[in-house]
């Protein structure tokens, strides 16, 4: 069964950002408790500011993703004619199922929706995992927009022209 893609729900703020927070904690690229670890756990603020989404099965919550509209205190390199999502993370028992795709596909055609001529989006150099998913979608590295949120944080910059 394809899971449905939707967004979350105020009931599921607290779950989603639970999820969000384990996954980038489960895969070492946050340590408990640090600041980014509370912005992940934050869903009810992206959900104020940004578009929230899930991947869910019924009431199973699969993974989750934040798009980040014009505007939004969320948008990190995006331009005003470019879709932007972030925090994309999937539940550690629902990993292999290809939700982290579904998420980003769904990020894909919510930017055409919204009639962006391009998607882009930052992931930290060592999440590899992640990097695979977007070549495979067709994303391509974005040199000149890498950048860095502190010291000792590289994050790549990606794009998709649509």
């Amino acid at each position: 069964m394809t899971p449905d893609i939707r967004p979350a729900l105020p009931t599921e703020y607290d779950a989603v950002g639970e999820l969000t927070a384990a996954a980038y904690a489960n895969d070492g690229f946050t340590p408990p408790g640090s600041d980014y670890s509370r912005t992940l756990a934050a869903a009810a603020d992206r959900a104020a500011k940004a578009e929230l989404w899930v991947a869910a099965n019924g009431t199973e919550l699969l993974g989750t993703v934040t798009f980040c509209p014009v505007g939004s205190v969320y948008r990190e390199i995006g331009r005003d004619d470019e879709g932007e999502f972030r925090m994309l993370g999937v539940a550690a028992a629902a990993r292999g199922l290809g939700i982290g795709t579904l998420l980003t596909e769904h990020c894909i055609q919510r930017s055409r929706d919204l009639g962006f001529t391009r998607v882009v989006m930052s992931s930290a150099q060592a999440m590899t995992t992640a990097h695979r998913i977007y070549e495979r979608l067709g994303f391509t590295r974005l040199p000149e927009r890498d950048w860095s949120p502190r010291p000792g944080v590289d994050l790549y910059a990606f794009t998709l022209d649509l």
